[in-house]
């Protein structure tokens, strides 16, 4: 049982391990870390339905394990992040939750802290876990400078910064894209209080300005938006190209995006 304020103890670790269809190994150990993680961004979709549908219920566990657990829904970082730690606590790993910034700010892209990610030190190594990305690793990789990771054929890098802050960069067809950079300022539950707040009901917020769900499948990377669908596949040209009339019903579907037909009503007429 954990009593540190993140209420780890409300997930329903058998309901989660079963919706991933992986078993606890017998101890915390690294397979079983990366059997988890893949098996977290292969099942739950990153997007921000729930925003754009004013119904967000919040990053409490409680809500979180509805949310996830009970309903197979997605989410975006603080959800993602909030639920993978609390099981890696329950399973006994060393987890340590890290806030960060997307984007570059050489090309004047960086937001505020409102990425989260997890971190897991284990047999003394330090390895960053980010299930709750657009275009999330697939596996954990080592927090070490230069430290390379070759995530089913998708290349990522880490840079330490030397100020204590990290930038995990992605191999793309123009070279090496910093995604975010997360710091090692401690982070307490009323930080991803106020990130989720401010993401979810500023104005001007990303969020609440149109339609994100992406998941990794077998061999693919899907990501569609109100208007667009893109496909990418390790080694392969990415394959972006507009919706058709009706497409975007179709793909939450094929995504396996359990909503209700409420609620998928209500977020085509949002997005129309």
């Amino acid at each position: 049982m954990t009593d540190n304020g993140w209420q780890a103890e409300e997930l329903d670790l058998d309901g989660y391990l079963t919706r991933l269809g992986v078993p606890a190994g017998p101890a915390p150990d690294r397979a079983t870390l990366d059997a988890l993680h893949e098996a977290h961004v292969r099942t739950f979709t990153f997007d921000n339905i729930d925003v754009l549908l004013d119904q967000h219920p919040g990053v409490g566990m409680e809500a979180l394990n509805a949310k996830f657990v009970e309903r197979g829904r997605g989410g975006y970082c603080f959800e993602h992040a909030s639920v993978f730690a609390a099981a890696l606590e329950r399973l006994g790993y060393d987890v340590r939750r890290h806030l960060g910034r997307v984007g570059d700010p050489a090309t004047g892209t960086v937001q505020g802290r409102t990425h989260m990610t997890v971190e897991v030190v284990l047999d003394g190594e330090r390895l960053l876990c980010d299930p709750g990305f657009g275009m999330s690793l697939v596996r954990p990789v080592a927090l070490v400078d230069g430290a390379e990771s070759d995530q089913r054929g998708w290349p990522y890098r880490v840079v330490g910064n030397g100020d204590g802050t990290w930038g995990l960069l992605r191999l793309r067809e123009a070279g090496w894209e910093l995604t975010h950079t997360t710091d090692e300022l401690p982070v307490r539950p009323v930080d991803v209080v106020i990130g989720h707040h401010y993401t979810s009901t500023f104005p001007s917020s990303h969020f609440r300005s149109g339609l994100m769900v992406t998941k990794h499948e077998e061999g693919r990377h899907v990501s569609v938006t109100a208007t667009t669908v893109t496909v990418r596949r390790p080694g392969e040209p990415t394959e972006h190209r507009e919706l058709e009339d009706g497409e975007l019903a179709a793909w939450l579907r094929a995504l396996a995006v359990p909503l209700t037909d409420d609620e998928e009503q209500r977020l085509l007429a949002r997005l129309a």
